[in-house]
């Protein structure tokens, strides 16, 4: 389930109309604050179990990871040799969620400490299978139907079907996703993994959108890294909607510097750009690009 299929908020911001490119007006105000959206990450997007209490909710969740190494997989077709790898394996695309990290990376990830690191033939049928059961869910790169830019990056943004798996997945519990307990080197409300998982949240909720408008889902990402955006939304005629998912309740000029460079690369093929935030309300700034809280989209 979407955020907006939860029913946390009454939608005041219309995907479709942000499709159009006609700039409709932002308006709305929400009452789900960073606290609301956490608590979203771990009750997961799974109709049957939102309800439960925490420790039964929590014990579905490994139970469901559990069913997929234990049983799921070798139904899929595949013959697991080492329970242990694949849940490593798949705990390591966990943590690199909402990034493109190389193959290598997560491999490395995978066997920390082992010095036989596995082939990458082995660790693309892990890669496959997960695919093809929908708990991997990977964001492709962006490839302009009309050829706008210019090196742009090839690499997926990697993505689980539900951020609740990534949480359950690496033992982690609301305090420890919130940071309440830092380094001494760590500003607790800075942890990147928690902007991770909102990314996840709001991408999940955007995908089915994006269905529902018969529209394409795909991050961009420049071929040195140096412009990064989010999300981008590809409608029938080519037109698209881009996304920055900022964990932040405000947002002020650096937010949105790589969506006014798109605008400038692109121009009217643009049909509209937003920052997805934790804040509480939805209004447009002054140079156009909406500030919508994740809580008020629908349909």
């Amino acid at each position: 389930m979407s955020l907006f299929e939860r029913q946390l908020e009454e939608p005041t911001v219309s995907f479709a109309a942000l499709l159009t490119g006609d700039c409709p007006e932002i308006e709305g105000r929400s009452s789900v604050d960073l606290d609301g959206y956490v608590d979203e990450i771990f009750c997961s997007g799974f109709p049957g179990i939102r309800t439960l209490t925490d420790r039964a909710l929590r014990a579905q969740l490994r139970g469901y990871v559990d069913r997929i190494i234990d049983r799921d997989f070798e139904e899929s077709g595949y013959v697991v040799r080492n329970a242990g790898a694949l849940r490593r394996w798949l705990t390591a695309y966990a943590a690199a969620s909402s990034t493109s990290a190389a193959f290598e990376r997560i491999r490395d990830a995978a066997t920390s400490g082992e010095g036989d690191k596995p082939a990458k033939v082995t660790a693309s049928a892990y890669r496959s299978i997960l695919e093809s059961m929908w708990i991997l869910d990977p964001v492709p790169a962006w490839l302009p139907t009309k050829n706008h830019l210019q090196q742009l990056g090839h690499a997926s943004k990697h993505q689980l079907a539900d951020p609740a798996l990534a949480v359950t997945l690496l033992g982690l519990d609301k305090p420890a996703l919130l940071g309440l307990n830092p380094s001494p080197h760590e500003d607790p409300r800075d942890g990147t993994f928690l902007g991770a998982m909102f990314e996840s949240l709001v991408t999940l909720s955007i995908r089915v959108l994006a269905q529902g408008a018969e529209a394409r889902v795909s991050h961009l990402r420049t071929h040195r890294g140096e412009r990064e955006i989010d999300l981008i939304v590809e409608g029938a005629g080519g037109r698209v909607l881009a996304l920055e998912v900022k964990l932040a309740s405000t947002v002020n000029d650096h937010d949105v510097r790589h969506l006014r460079w798109l605008r400038d690369q692109i121009g009217d093929d643009l049909a509209d750009a937003a920052v997805i935030t934790t804040g509480q309300h939805a209004y447009r700034r002054t140079d156009g690009i909406a500030v919508i809280p994740a809580a008020l989209i629908g349909p």
